[in-house]
């Protein structure tokens, strides 16, 4: 038998090895309910609850309560022109009580001299509002002239609304969790239960086991990366202006860096609390840092190198950049470079310091 009939068997008996072990790891998670309701549905739960509790919303109006006495007939004529403002005339002790109750957040006493009183909580937000509002009614009731001619230019185009900025951080947040906690949580449990080791003498090589969970997370990313943006474009409006091929490129390459960072903090742990705690280590402070709920920008500038140099933020700054900006692949190479740096570090890493046992 001449040498290339033999190598043939040998190659295609790796390349069913490397799909039977993606496809177990598949069907590893699928019977995981924990698993499948932390990837795929509670990060839905949690953009609909944040997109509707910061949702874009018109500007609340104040409720103000104006004392009945000699000047209050022009002082809430004056008011009631601004239509920021709800204006109740109501008695002295009525309108003190409204306002201890919260039925509304300023009260206005005009006096018979012309002289006007606000009484309200300074350390309310809204009151202070509703006072400065309340006064600029008043001051040009009483003829004031704004010596600049301003006019409002809304803009509510979607985009730089909170939900539009929070679609690609969960999305971002959701690769990192699945490719970690997924990849460490079943390495560590199976070598917890002995399975490595019988693993050991099977003619499977470590690359093949350690490729087989890279393998097996692109099967899911499909489902967890469209689930959440689905969600977004279609529930909230959140626009996609970018290029899909680049996106797709994005969460490919994300997602691998992240499966390969899972085996990397799994190839020695050998419980389940070890690896939970080396994992929390290293996610909490990405979660935290790389603006995933508000702005890395936040941070001072000492620490931005260090953020920038996390995988999260360079994940969740090309998401952006492609989705909000419809920025192409040009514009995020620098983001890219850096996942294949940390994908390509943490899985020669990994396989180096793996161990069966």
């Amino acid at each position: 038998m001449s040498e290339t009939a033999l190598i043939a068997p040998r190659e295609s008996a790796k390349t069913s090895s490397l799909a039977q072990l993606a496809l177990m790891r598949f069907r590893e998670f699928i019977r995981e309910p924990e698993a499948v309701f932390w990837t795929f549905i509670f990060p839905i739960l949690l953009a609909g609850g944040l997109g509707i509790a910061f949702r874009n919303k018109p500007a609340d109006v104040m409720k103000v309560a104006v004392v009945n006495n000699a000047g209050t007939a022009s002082v809430a004529q004056w008011l009631r022109r601004d239509r920021a403002l709800n204006v109740k005339s109501l008695d002295e002790q009525a309108a003190f009580r409204a306002l201890r109750t919260g039925a509304v957040t300023l009260v206005v006493i005009p006096s018979a001299g012309g002289a006007v009183t606000y009484r309200y909580d300074d350390t309310n937000p809204d009151g202070r509002a509703a006072r400065a509002i309340a006064d600029n009614a008043v001051q040009r009731g009483a003829g004031r002239v704004d010596p600049v001619v301003t006019r409002d230019d809304r803009d509510r185009e979607p985009g730089a609304r909170y939900i539009d900025f929070l679609i690609p951080g969960l999305i971002g947040m959701n690769m990192m969790g699945s490719g970690m906690w997924g990849i460490g949580f079943s390495i560590v449990d199976a070598r917890r239960r002995k399975l490595l080791k019988r693993l050991i003498a099977s003619p499977m090589s470590r690359s093949q086991y350690l490729a087989s969970y890279l393998l097996s997370r692109l099967l899911f990313l499909v489902i967890e990366v469209g689930a959440v943006a689905a969600f977004g474009i279609l529930v909230f409006g959140v626009p996609f202006r970018g290029d899909f091929a680049a996106f797709v490129l994005i969460c490919l390459v994300s997602a691998l860096a992240f499966s390969a960072l899972g085996l990397l903090t799994a190839s020695r742990a050998r419980t389940i609390e070890g690896i939970s705690g080396i994992m929390n280590l290293i996610m909490m402070p990405m979660w935290v840092l790389s603006g995933v709920f508000f702005s890395a920008d936040r941070f001072p500038d000492v620490v931005q190198p260090v953020i920038r140099a996390l995988p999260l933020t360079a994940v969740i700054d090309a998401l952006r950049m492609n989705m909000l900006q419809g920025l192409g692949l040009a514009a995020i190479r620098g983001q890219l470079l850096l996942l294949t740096f940390w994908l390509v570090v943490s899985f020669a890493v990994a396989l180096r310091i793996f161990r069966w046992r």
